[in-house]
């Protein structure tokens, strides 16, 4: 299979490659690699939110140029469960691809409406495969293997190969008393390792976690007792939208303790539909329109909505600052955030919960009381699982490089005869006698900005950054037609900071600006033009101490 021209690997049909685009060494944007006889096949295909680095930019998706330039030998894209960092990408990236999605069920029901929304529905096919159901794709066979986990239709990847079997475990977590559908059982597990197992390609999101992630019941006990002891006010839950199994317990909860239900967030009454349309949450409490929930006595509402990161545009965030134009919170009300913080949004999720402090609400976190468990492993699952499976190899994903690492010492330190750690675009060798890192092929992120989609490290994001950290400047140079000045140099600033004394910093740069074009020629259009913009940036500087983008516009009249 050549990979790489550049590089010397097997011959066609003498190994099985794996190559992550995405989510090795990075929690989001999962994109997987199968190689077998010349041929790929792809797991998942996600997203990412961005960070404040990429102004004005909400998704960060991955760079697949590497399959793009081999998509005749793409075989498909085979979808573990229905998060945005594994199926976010697809209505960006997957017509490119021309090749069939499968999904369960409720995995399709969600990239179906992604779909419909970009007008895709001919362009990409999807294909449904029914919750423990099996598809042939070339010489790799797929079994879905139910996996608890907090959404619907958490699954692993029994991946049947020509040199072995794969393990692919998705996201998972063991739970004992799942509040929605029913994950494989260890029995079901140990009876995967006895039938051999060459490699087990693992989250590794809670490899620090000493303490197994605990079950979906507990939180209901949880929720249960802080909304009971709640008599007066209004109480407010916020959560992952996608968490369907947190949203039925949140329903159950209600019910029991007399509170009716109103719903906010487009997202969540999405996942409310997707989940109702393929037979969950059947028995879920009628939903209050926003005017039932204005005038019903607060101690009998409990509202469930999106915003736990603290995203801005979201309805906890307007809620919060009370711009939301249909619900309010008052002293006496209470949120619940039964969510786990991520890392990186400590400052947004601290700007709701200070404005909602502010207005008298109170708010209580997981730190608080058990209203939240994880959809990950910890240590002690992972140990279990390792122990039912027994790979041969262990391959750690769905991490930053210090928990796959940690993942990875843990494998062999339980049994695991050989472990490596992947970074995005490794070429890894499985089989024969692997793992063995054979080459390393192009990898990146590209930023969705607006309807278009970019480099993350390209000129457009780079002149942004720089115009964020330093502002921007224009001087306009108007030329007579000896190549005089026919007019004053105007000079136009935009988050150049200098308020106070912007008439006088406007002067200066103007008789700056003048002075380069006495000193300069302008029949050599592009030094002249140089030397007028380094004059204006000299002067920004030693006023400032920042180094604008400047742009210099000529006018000859």
């Amino acid at each position: 299979m050549a990979v790489n021209k550049n590089k010397n690997f097997l011959t066609p049909g003498d190994e099985l490659l794996f190559l992550p685009l995405g989510g090795s060494g990075e929690i989001g944007m999962n994109v997987n690699l199968y190689g077998c006889r010349g041929k790929w096949v792809m797991v998942d295909l996600g997203m990412t939110f961005a960070d404040p680095s990429y102004p004005g930019v909400d998704l960060i998706l991955p760079d697949l140029s590497f399959i793009e330039e081999r998509r005749e030998d793409l075989l498909g894209i085979v979808i573990t469960h229905g998060h945005e960092d594994h199926i976010g990408a697809i209505p960006y990236l997957a017509a490119d691809l021309g090749v069939p999605i499968y999904a369960t069920p409720f995995t399709a029901g969600l990239i179906r409406g992604k779909l419909e929304e970009e007008g895709l529905t001919k362009e990409v096919k999807l294909h449904v495969i029914p919750m423990g159901g099996s598809m042939t794709l070339g010489d790799f066979k797929f079994s879905y293997a139910a996996m608890a986990h907090s959404i619907p239709e958490g699954n692993g990847l029994i991946i049947e190969t020509p040199h072995g079997r794969i393990f692919h475990t998705g996201d998972w977590k063991l739970d004992d008393q799942p509040q929605m559908g029913t994950p494989s059982t260890p029995e079901q597990m140990r009876a995967l390792g006895d039938s051999g197992v060459l490699a087990m390609i693992g989250d590794s999101t809670n490899v620090f976690n000493a303490k197994a992630s605990g079950s979906e019941a507990g939180v209901r006990d949880g929720l249960l007792e802080v909304i009971r002891n709640r008599k007066t006010g209004r109480v407010l839950v916020t959560t992952f939208a996608s968490n369907a199994a947190r949203l039925h317990t949140l329903g159950q909860v209600a019910l029991q303790v007399g509170r009716q239900v109103c719903v906010v967030g487009r997202s969540m009454d999405r996942i409310l539909g997707v989940a109702r349309a393929t037979g969950y949450l059947k028995d879920f409490p009628p939903i209050l329109s926003f005017d039932q929930a204005a005038r019903l006595d607060p101690s009998k509402l409990l509202i469930i909505c999106t915003g736990a990161q603290g995203e801005p545009a979201a309805a906890l965030s307007r809620i919060a600052s009370g711009s939301h134009q249909h619900l309010k919170l008052e002293r006496g009300d209470c949120v619940i955030y039964s969510s786990k913080e991520i890392p990186g949004n400590e400052l947004s999720i601290g700007i709701v919960q200070n404005a909602l402090a502010t207005r008298g609400v109170e708010v209580i976190t997981e730190r608080q009381a058990h209203v939240h468990v994880s959809g990950h492993p910890g240590k002690p699952e992972l140990e279990a699982m390792y122990g039912w499976v027994r790979p041969e190899i262990a391959i750690p994903v769905h991490g930053e490089r210090r928990h796959l690492e940690a993942h990875a010492k843990l494998a062999l330190d339980i049994g695991v005869p050989r472990a490596m750690v992947p970074t995005n675009g490794n070429v890894i060798r499985l089989a024969p006698n692997g793992p063995k890192l054979i080459g390393n092929e192009k990898v990146g992120r590209l930023v969705l900005d607006g309807d278009v989609i970019l480099p993350a490290d390209g000129s457009t994001m780079l002149s942004r950054r720089r115009i964020m950290h330093n502002g921007y400047m224009s001087a306009t140079v108007v030329l007579n037609g000896s190549g005089k000045l026919a007019a004053k140099p105007a000079i136009m600033a935009q988050g150049v900071p200098v308020e106070e004394d912007a008439t006088e910093f406007i002067a200066e740069c103007s008789e700056a600006a003048a002075q380069a074009v006495r000193n300069g020629d302008s029949r050599n259009p592009e030094k002249f033009s140089e030397s007028i913009r380094v004059a204006v940036r000299r002067v920004a500087r030693d006023w400032t101490g920042k180094k604008p983008v400047t742009d210099v516009q000529i006018v000859r009249v």
